[in-house]
């Protein structure tokens, strides 16, 4: 070989000397570069879930406030406690057209226990928008036959609300047919009414109107709740399912009621119930 080409050799073999060190250190690096890249993924994925999952199995951090299962998102519903998959049905039922019209519709939703379903009860708020739409009509019949029945009270004129019938109500300012009907619908209910306060548990009631009543020698009907069976004593509009079952309870285990005050250690009977349930029963 000529002097030029031991050159061009000796070049030549520095080139691929250098090219097998290069591919041994990249090879030998890159399995544990990749290792410690997946490891840190694997990391960061069980972090994640275990941020999620343990934050939502804390009991206590479950919060209750006011809400619309029809318009509620899933951060309020997961902070009221529900489970993921519960408000995942829940967004299935409203994008296939379900409502919930009344808070019994609520305690439908599957997986939700007795407990849960009293927790949230007293803060579920269904807006009027989602109404039936034949309310809308009952509006309008009120309105023509306000027009129809010009002649009204005085400011100074009363109705007794126990002996009025649906002609006298309509006479209140503010009241039509509709409302005359659901006055004295749920005085019938209720047995008869003992407040004109009474008023306000139907719904959306003008409360301007309730200056023109007044409750003269209420007497209301008593409902004997050491005689009567669960399915009658859950007709007033005073003691539900829950109510109901508890007298029953009570009956079973230690005998007849001599006053509600037996049932005061019940969760489903505080003070208030018991003392708007008072006049309505008897032993």
């Amino acid at each position: 070989m000529n002097r030029n080409d031991r050159k061009i050799a000796i070049a030549a073999l520095c080139v691929a000397v250098l090219v097998s060190v290069l591919l041994f250190f990249s090879e030998g690096r890159t399995p544990s570069t990749k290792g410690k890249e997946l490891e840190s993924k694997r990391q960061s994925t069980a972090v994640r879930k275990a941020k999620y999952y343990g934050s939502y199995a804390s009991e206590q951090r479950k919060e209750t406030f006011p809400f619309d299962p029809n318009t509620a998102d899933s951060n309020q519903l997961i902070r009221l406690g529900l489970q993921p998959w519960q408000v995942r049905n829940i967004y299935k039922y409203r994008s296939r057209g379900g409502i919930y019209r009344k808070k019994e519709d609520f305690a439908k939703l599957y997986g939700l226990t007795v407990k849960d379903y009293r927790r949230l009860e007293p803060y579920i708020r269904i807006s009027s928008d989602y109404l039936p739409a034949s309310t809308l009509i009952k509006e309008e019949r009120q309105e023509r036959d306000t027009l129809r029945y010009p002649v009204k009270l005085e400011e100074n004129e009363h109705v007794v609300l126990n002996t009025a019938d649906t002609a006298t109500l309509r006479k209140v300012p503010g009241i039509g047919s509709y409302y005359a009907k659901e006055i004295v619908r749920y005085g019938q209910r209720l047995g008869g009414y003992v407040s004109v306060d009474q008023l306000d548990e139907i719904a959306d009631f003008p409360q301007d109107a309730k200056k023109y009543f007044v409750v003269e020698d209420a007497h209301p009907q008593q409902l004997n709740v050491n005689k009567l069976t669960l399915q009658q004593l859950r007709r007033h509009p005073y003691i539900n399912f829950y109510r109901a079952k508890a007298i029953m309870d009570y009956r079973r285990l230690h005998g007849n009621l001599k006053s509600l005050q037996d049932l005061r250690l019940s969760k489903d009977f505080p003070p208030e119930v018991i003392e708007r349930l008072n006049p309505y029963v008897t032993f």
